[in-house]
């Protein structure tokens, strides 16, 4: 599986509530969610962001409650894959089983605000198309590559 994006870059302990903030969460639109993914901490995200972008953070990118709603919202925003120095396990296991990639990667802080990204999932490669640089990552386990495939845990489980 390969991923090819713009790099929307945010810092360290990127939590839940920021993401999409506890007075959206009234709604099961994912659409609605999209709509409202990152605004209190960059209004002009969902102008910006495009299908198959990416999104970087650092450490601890979604702490906070445990809500699916947050990595629905990122999804649905047409971020491919969040790339982060570490996540928040329940961040983490949220995101696989709606089907949305994330990779740890210890040299997230070398990308920046605007690089283009191609990720290979198989491989675990991040390649840094703006800098000419190449990030390793470890790949996701066959059953997980499965799971994204299918989009999450329960389209999974229905085929």
């Amino acid at each position: 599986m390969i991923s090819k994006g713009f790099v929307h870059k945010y810092g360290d302990n990127i939590d839940t509530d920021v993401i999409i903030p506890a007075r959206y969460l009234n709604t099961a639109n994912h659409q609605e969610l999209a709509a409202h993914c990152m605004e209190d901490i960059d209004k002009q995200f969902v102008q910006r962001v495009q299908a198959g972008d990416i999104m970087v953070g650092g450490f601890n990118f979604g702490c906070g409650s445990s809500r699916e709603h947050a990595p629905i919202a990122i999804k649905a925003s047409g971020i491919s894959c969040v790339i982060a120095k570490s996540f928040a396990r329940i961040f983490y296991r949220n995101s696989i089983n709606v089907g949305l990639p994330i990779l740890e990667c210890a040299d997230a802080d070398k990308i920046a605000v605007g690089d283009e990204l191609e990720i290979n999932f198989d491989c675990g490669e991040i390649h840094n198309l703006t800098k000419n640089e190449t990030y390793k990552t470890e790949p996701f386990p066959e059953f997980i590559q499965n799971i994204i495939a299918k989009g999450g845990l329960l389209d999974f489980l229905k085929s």
